[in-house]
């Protein structure tokens, strides 16, 4: 079976911070994907997508 990587992308908002980048992907099983673009080896957090939608929302007020 093939594994497919998912396709990372630059956090809208981080360009805002200076270079401290945070990527998000969509994975095959719904979830969203989270990682430190300066530490990609570092780990990667995992949310539901109404979590994450919950928390865009929160932080662009």
């Amino acid at each position: 079976m093939d594994v497919i990587e998912p396709r990372w992308r630059t956090a809208s908002r981080s360009s805002n911070n200076g270079g401290d980048c945070v990527e998000v992907a969509d994975n095959l099983s719904g979830r969203v994907l989270v990682r430190d673009s300066k530490d990609r080896a570092g780990g990667t957090l995992s949310f539901a997508p109404d979590a994450w939608r919950t928390f865009v929302v929160a932080t662009s007020r």
